[in-house]
Parts: structure tokens; sequence; C-alpha cells
């Protein structure tokens, strides 16, 4: 599960006791850390109450404790924290530190993603998809899995277009499904390649192209697709040796970028 990591604007003081606590816990010094953010959490600093959950959340210089984890979550979420509240929802989303509670998690994913967090944008468009917390409804799915693909979230990216191939909320559009996943996959995410590849092999939302699609199927089990390997070999069988080289040339000369 990805954490969400504040840094707000402060006044100058403590702005430097949070400087102090980040920059001992980037070095290793949780310690310090420690000793830096849990009077400012005290005191009701919502940025510090964050990264203490995140620290406990991690067990970063701190035993392990989803519970303690929670509770500093809960402070600054309180306070309309989207990055506290998102990491709160996904949490209650996985029964981490408490019962699983998908209401719960519903309540504070909505709230950060009305403040534009992009991943409880996705986590919000997958109970939508999947009808936790009684959420079901495709279109709505589909409208939280884009608002967070437009912010580069890779794993939203995948799920729209998924959705977009279904036809589920959406009317069902092969071309704006393979944006997405060539999105996704130019990021290195294996499962947007295998889709990619199987778009290319049988020509759905792009030309058919045996060469891309041995290409991303190649990337994806590389990535750790086993999918992607077995649709390599079937594909392979119908390319000329020349093809073959030329997609194992593409594939070797990949690199995954930074976001579409």
């Amino acid at each position: 599960m990805r954490v969400i990591i504040l840094l707000m604007s402060l006044s100058l003081p403590v702005l430097a006791d949070l400087a102090a606590g980040k920059q001992a816990a980037e070095s290793g010094d949780y310690a310090t850390a420690l000793e830096e953010l849990l009077p400012l959490a005290r005191q009701g600093n919502v940025v510090a109450q964050l990264n203490l959950g995140i620290m406990y959340f991690r067990g970063d210089g701190v035993p392990q404790d989803y519970q303690k984890a929670m509770q500093w979550y809960r402070l600054a979420a309180a306070r309309g924290v989207g990055a506290a509240q998102s990491n709160l929802c996904m949490m209650y989303a996985q029964g981490l530190g408490g019962p699983q509670d998908y209401k719960e998690a519903a309540r504070w994913c909505r709230m950060a993603a009305d403040r534009g967090v992009a991943e409880a944008q996705f986590e919000l468009g997958v109970m939508c998809a999947r009808g936790f917390g009684g959420l079901q409804d495709y279109q709505k799915a589909v409208q939280w899995f884009r608002l967070s693909a437009d912010q580069g979230n890779v794993d939203a990216q995948v799920s729209l277009g998924r959705m977009l191939v279904q036809g589920l909320g959406v009317t069902r559009d092969y071309a704006e499904a393979a944006e997405w996943f060539q999105s996704a996959a130019d990021q290195g995410n294996a499962d947007a390649q295998l889709s990619l590849g199987i778009m290319y092999a049988q020509g759905k939302g792009v030309p058919q192209d045996y060469i891309q699609a041995h290409l991303w199927f190649n990337l994806a089990g590389g990535g750790g697709n086993s999918g992607g390997v077995k649709n390599r070999d079937v594909i392979a069988h119908k390319m000329t040796p020349e093809q073959i080289a030329e997609a194992e040339r593409l594939a070797r000369e990949f690199r995954p970028k930074a976001d579409r």
C-alpha cells in the first residue's frame, strides 16, 4: 500500500523542526526524527501527525503499529489533510489497524478524492467498480478512475483501460483504452503491457502489429506477468525470424518513462 507524505508551508521555527525531523528520517536517524516530530504532533501540527502515522505504519524507528498509525492519521485527516485521509481510507479498506470497514474507507476516500488526491480517487473507483461498501456504480468508477488517471496514476490508467474495453459504465472504446494502456505500459506496468500486447495482436484500438504485440508481451513477461510469456510464444509462431529479432531489439532498448 502506498502512503502519502506531505509537507506544508508553516512558520519558520516549526518548519525548521519539521525539516530537521524529515532530514533525520531520510538519513535513518529515526530516534531524532521522533524527537523532533512527536512534540509538534502533540501540539496539533498536522504535518507532524501525518509523518508520525507514516513512521508507525512502516515501522521506521518505532515498532510497526497500525493502530497508532491510524490514530495519527485520523488526527490529521479530521483537520482536512487529504494525504492522511487517503492513507486512512486504504487502511480501513485493507483491515489494517482495525476491522475491515469499506463504508468507513469510502467516507475517508471521498474526502481525499474531493481534494484531488489521485490515490484516493483510484481507491474510490475500485470500490465503485467492485461494489465495496455498497457503492457499486460503474459510471462513477469510470469518473474516479479518469480523474486519477489524468494525474498520472498508473493503476487508474490500467483500470480505466479495462473499463473501456469491457464497456462498463462507459461506451466501449478500444482506441481510448489503448491510449491508457500505452501510457501505463510506457511507465513499465506489466499488466498494461500485457493488455496492450493483446490489442496489437488482435488489432483492436490499434493497427494489428505482431512486432508490437511481441514487444509488449515480452516486456510484460519480464515484469513478472506470466501471461506475457505465454502470449509472446504464441504470437511468435505467426512471425518471421526478422520480425522476432526486431521485436526483441525494441524490448532490449525499452526504458520506462516517468509518467505520461
